[in-house]
């Protein structure tokens, strides 16, 4: 490795099956588009396409949908090479039902076990994971092992260099449960979020950076209040907390004391899923040119509402033309 990557990013890779026709359940979907998938796949396509030099550790099944996200991700411009094969389980696919404007069901195909969750700490690139100017780390990565000690083992091994995102990413039935936040998953969601919590604890205890919405927040913080998340967040460890509140804007806290909330970019929504993934990439974009909080949030906002107007996540992601074009009104 000669220089640095701008961005690495860790965990969930695999293939959308999206629907091409919208308002109906996939009992009468006819015609389906495939994708690039996965959150911490996502963040780097969205990075890379804003030109910053990317790349994946993850896993794929030995299977011909793990050879088309090999070529989606160079197609992309993201380095794939610590995306490897496990021969034992096939490429997961996640299905989606398209409601506008914010009813986007997904269906997680990861049984008996997701590739991307048989990461081992044998296997990391320790050197490269420390030298690179941002890492990025998912909740889901957090869920089963080794996957589990891999992740905190890179963490480890980033010990807080540069700039180290922890993406809180919460999806409840990884571990157990069936709701997101509580009251809305009953007794397994609260379990869920139980037996989540000391691994997100300690995952913060190594990151800079988190960001998640209020529900996610609130897995690593118990609370629910966005400013009282964001608070607790710096508590915990992290320089800056980035809390998305959907129709309400963002907030951002640093623990410098400088604090942004900024509403929604208005947008038509077609497919709401991946423009936390936009908003993801264009945060790390934001952050390694040294933008303040404010004008960084706004970019990243815009970012989002481009992909919530289009159909797919991967391919959506816009260039900084595009958002730069979207922000002055062309």
């Amino acid at each position: 490795m000669t220089e640095p990557y701008d961005l690495i990013t860790m965990g969930r890779i695999g293939v959308d099956i999206y629907p091409l026709q919208t308002g109906v359940s996939l009992a009468q979907v006819e015609t389906f588009g495939k994708f690039l998938g996965g959150s911490a796949t996502n963040v780097a396509v969205a990075a890379a396409r804003l030109g910053r030099r990317s790349a994946v550790i993850s896993r794929t099944g030995s299977d011909p949908f793990g050879d088309y996200v090999h070529q989606a991700l160079r197609d992309f411009g993201v380095d794939d090479r610590w995306v490897t094969p496990v021969d034992a389980y096939p490429t997961p696919v996640t299905f989606c039902e398209i409601f506008p404007p914010d009813d986007f069901p997904l269906y997680f195909y990861r049984r008996p076990k997701a590739p991307d969750l048989v990461i081992h700490p044998e296997e990391l690139d320790r050197d490269a994971i420390a030298a690179a100017r941002i890492f990025w780390i998912t909740g889901t990565g957090l869920c089963e092992e080794p996957s589990r000690t891999a992740t905190l083992a890179a963490l480890e091994a980033r010990a807080k260099a540069g700039t180290t995102v922890f993406d809180l990413d919460w999806r409840p039935m990884f571990w157990g449960g069936e709701g997101g936040a509580s009251g809305d998953g009953g007794a397994s969601g609260a379990a869920a979020m139980a037996a989540a919590r000391p691994y997100y604890e300690a995952a913060l205890r190594y990151a800079t950076v988190a960001v998640g919405n209020v529900d996610e927040a609130e897995v690593a913080t118990g609370l629910r209040d966005p400013g009282a998340c964001a608070r607790a967040l710096l508590d915990m460890g992290v320089e800056l907390a980035v809390i998305k509140q959907g129709p309400k804007g963002v907030l951002a806290v640093h623990r410098d004391g400088r604090t942004a909330e900024v509403p929604p970019t208005p947008v038509e929504v077609v497919n709401g899923l991946g423009a936390g993934d936009s908003f993801g990439g264009s945060l790390c974009h934001g952050l390694l040119a040294g933008w303040d909080l404010e004008p960084m949030m706004r970019y990243a906002n815009a970012a989002g509402a481009l992909v919530a107007s289009r159909l797919a996540c991967s391919s959506a992601m816009p260039t900084a033309d595009e958002v730069e074009a979207f922000l002055a009104g062309r």
